[in-house]
């Protein structure tokens, strides 16, 4: 299989840096970008390339973007990592916050999308992996905005694909479960600072002491690099990857259930916390 040339952003730790690396070792050529560069070291030393990117910021996402075409005159994947992650009770989460997470999940993916589409279209082929979540499906107490980032992602996602389909390139949806990463290491100190004082202090103190006690069990990122890597060198790739612990299961539930039930099952021991 010839090597492609892979754009990941987040690629500083988790799932992106699982993802770059995997890349890289199965012979691609990797771009990771991040705001953290100093923390992706480990992939500028095994011949990855590493660029600075704040995923807010519009002037970056283009900079990145020409880089990789100006050293490698294509662009063949884009894997679309980078994130961030709220958690409060509606009634308490400030809206510009709640647009933070919309233009880091969804805006940020979106315009990446719309800057490596001309070239793919010339190529005849590409692939864009949209990292989304169970997530995409599934809604839960206290993260209504990163659950609708994630479910707008995956609208959005769903769209492209038909739209691009034509033109020879992939959109693919990635639906990973629980992961052991330092993605939710502030969700207690978010919980108690944005709904710890209020109407819904109770639920939020419950789930702040299930994350104060950290992931129990979780898969490792490989699992999710793993996935990536098989679609992106696929010739036809799955719509979608539910990858990970609880994925498939908590997908299955949620599809099945009515929605009252899943309510039940998904508030059950946030009230057995409060009693």
């Amino acid at each position: 299989m010839a090597a492609k040339v892979c754009l990941v952003t987040g690629a500083s730790s988790g799932i992106g840096r699982a993802t770059a690396l995997t890349l890289l070792r199965a012979g691609h050529t990797v771009y990771g970008a991040a705001r953290r560069v100093h923390k992706m070291d480990d992939l500028r030393g095994a011949g990855g390339h590493v660029l600075e990117m704040e995923a807010r910021n519009e002037e970056d996402l283009g900079r990145v973007v020409a880089t990789v075409l100006d050293e490698q005159q294509r662009i063949d994947v884009l894997v679309n990592n980078a994130g961030t992650v709220l958690h409060g009770a509606i009634e308490d989460v400030p809206l510009d916050r709640a647009r933070d997470q919309l233009e880091v999940n969804l805006f940020a993916p979106a315009r990446l999308a719309q800057l490596v589409l001309p070239h793919m279209r010339d190529q005849g082929s590409g692939t864009i992996v949209n990292v989304s979540s169970i997530g995409g499906e599934i809604a839960l107490p206290l993260g209504a905005w990163y659950y609708a980032s994630k479910h707008a992602l995956e609208a959005f996602s769903d769209t492209l694909r038909m739209e691009v389909e034509p033109f020879g390139i992939d959109v693919v949806i990635i639906q990973p479960g629980i992961i052991k990463t330092e993605f939710e290491d502030r969700t207690a100190a978010q919980l108690k600072e944005i709904s710890g004082n209020g109407a819904y202090r109770q639920m939020a103190e419950a789930m702040a002491r299930r994350g104060e006690t950290g992931l129990s069990e979780g898969s490792d990122p490989g699992v999710v690099a793993d996935a990536i890597r098989q679609a992106v060198e696929s010739d036809r790739p799955d719509t979608r990857y539910a990858v990970g612990w609880l994925a498939d299961k908590l997908l299955q539930l949620n599809r099945s259930l009515p929605d009252r039930e899943f309510d039940v099952l998904a508030t059950r021991s946030l009230k057995a916390d409060n009693r």
